[in-house]
This record gives C-alpha cells, structure tokens and sequence, in this order.
C-alpha cells in the first residue's frame, strides 16, 4: 500500500500554493492535487529535456559520496545542499534513508530521513534547530525520502530487480547569487554510478549515464513530478537558506577563516565530526564496505 502524503498540507505556510504531493500516494498523484510549502512559477513555454551523447566514465562508490556530498561554495554566493542515500534492503536495525546536509560546504545535520529522526548537529544546526523552518525542513526531507523510496522500483535501471534493488544516491542543491537569483539542481546515481542530472532553472533532464534512461522516460513527460522537483529545490531549499543564513551569517564567515572553524556539537553525544563518519556509515548500511576496502 502506498503512503499517503498529508503531511505538507499539514506545514503550510501563509504563501502556500498548490502542490501534487500533499493528500496522495505517488499512485494516485493525477487524481487529487494538493497543497505544499513553497511554490515556484513554471519556466516559459514547455519543459525541455536533454540527453548526453554517450556516458560518462564510472565513479566508485566511495568518490561519488564525496563529490554528492560537497556543496559547492564561493566568496560571493551562499549553496545549501541535501545528500539522500536510498537503501532498499538495509540490515536489520539500521535506517533505509539518510540524509547528511551542508550550507557551504560545512556539514549542519544529518538524520534518519524516513523516521524523521536527527543523527547529528553541529553549532550550524543547533543555531537553527529551534526555528519553524528547522521542524518543516525536517518533515519535508521525510517526503522527499518517501518519493524516492516509491519512485525506485519504476526507475531503477533494468539489470535490477525487485530482489535485488540498487542503493539510490541522490543530491538536491540550491545556491543563492550575489544578484538575488538562486539556482538548483539534482543529481540521481545508483551504486556509485551518476546517471541523471536535472538543472532546475530550466528543468531539463541529461542523462549522463544508461542507468539514467528509465528515470528520465518517466518523468520527462509527468509535470507533477518534475514540478515537485523543482519546488523542492528552488522554493523550500531557497525559503530555508534564505532563512537560515540570517542565523548564520557571522558563523560562516568564522568557517570560512583558514585559522578557526565552528565546533561540532552532537545530539548524541558522538565526539566525531559528521563528515567523518558518514561516508563510512552509509558503505556499511548498504553493505559494501568489503567491496570498497577489497576492491
């Protein structure tokens, strides 16, 4: 039975529009639209898609949490990213979704996506974590975790099966410029592999590798799926940097100093830094570490 997406409709906030994914499972999204947090005016005329001649070379597992992970980030512009590692079959006890967050390339949080539970905070996080944003931040990344989790079995490529599903890379980005326009973008690989990039602004989909061909055959003709895409990236992502740079300003500035940088604090307790342990932790929830330690 599919999940049932109220929760959005339940966070609204004053500037709420309408949005596909709010009353539905992912199943019955053409029969009763609803209502989302934040809403962004479709691009001109109608969207386009791209594909790239040919694939690009393959990436281990290992490189591509670290090239998802990190947001870029320059003097003049402030990027706030969303790193979800989809896990299909995880062991026993260990979470299914996960998702480690930066603003400018300094990790803030990371949380168990699918029981909406935060792992870790840093002094970034805890500078923020009392706010209404934080709280809606945190239930809307559960519904982003819920889409994926849902669309997987109609996009994952066709060498997988059902017994045998992919471990699903995903990375949200939205980066705010000098002149006031914020950019986005989502990037979508299976296994190590990068296989689609969707460039929000004009929602263009570019597979960059075969595994990307069932995903981009799916969705280049659903408007309600590329439209929440884009909402997510250009209106929640923005609404929430914008928001939590007030908050964060001085803090970053310190980070950016080659001679200090803000201490991690943690929910729990740990006395490592997140950026530390979540690479390792994601290999071991989906079970290659012994790939990537023997191969």
């Amino acid at each position: 039975m599919n999940r049932k997406w109220h929760r959005a409709g339940l966070r609204g906030r004053g500037n709420s529009l309408p949005s596909p994914f709010s009353h539905r499972a992912l199943g019955n999204l053409h029969s009763r639209p609803g209502r989302a947090l934040c809403k962004v005016a479709a691009p001109a005329g109608s969207v386009t898609m791209a594909q790239t001649a040919g694939s690009t070379a393959g990436l281990g597992f290992l490189s591509l949490l670290f090239s998802l992970r990190l947001c870029p980030a320059a003097c003049d512009t402030h990027s706030l990213c969303y790193n979800f590692i989809i896990i299909p079959k995880p062991s026993p006890g260990h979470p299914w979704c996960v998702v480690q967050a930066q603003v400018d390339a300094e990790d803030f949080f990371s949380c168990d996506c699918g029981a909406a539970q935060i792992q870790s905070v840093s002094s970034l996080g805890e500078k923020v974590k009392g706010t209404k944003n934080w709280e809606i931040q945190i239930e809307t990344l559960k519904d982003v975790g819920d889409f994926l989790k849902e669309q997987l079995p109609d996009i994952m490529p066709e060498n997988y099966t059902a017994r045998d599903p992919p471990t699903l890379q995903v990375k949200v980005t939205c980066q705010s410029q000098d002149d006031g326009h914020t950019s986005g973008s989502w990037k979508f690989a299976f296994n190590g592999q990068i296989c689609l990039h969707i460039d929000s602004d004009n929602m263009t989909l570019t597979v960059v590798h075969s595994g990307g061909r069932r995903m981009k055959e799916k969705w280049e003709s659903d408007r309600i799926v590329t439209s929440f895409l884009r909402n997510i990236s250009l209106g929640d992502c923005k609404s929430w940097l914008t928001h939590f740079l007030v908050h964060w300003e001085k803090m970053l500035k310190t980070a950016a100093s080659p001679t200090t940088a803000p201490p991690i604090a943690h929910s729990k307790g740990a006395a490592i830094k997140p950026s530390a342990w979540f690479p390792l932790l994601v290999l071991v929830l989906a079970g290659l570490v012994p790939t990537v330690l023997l191969g």
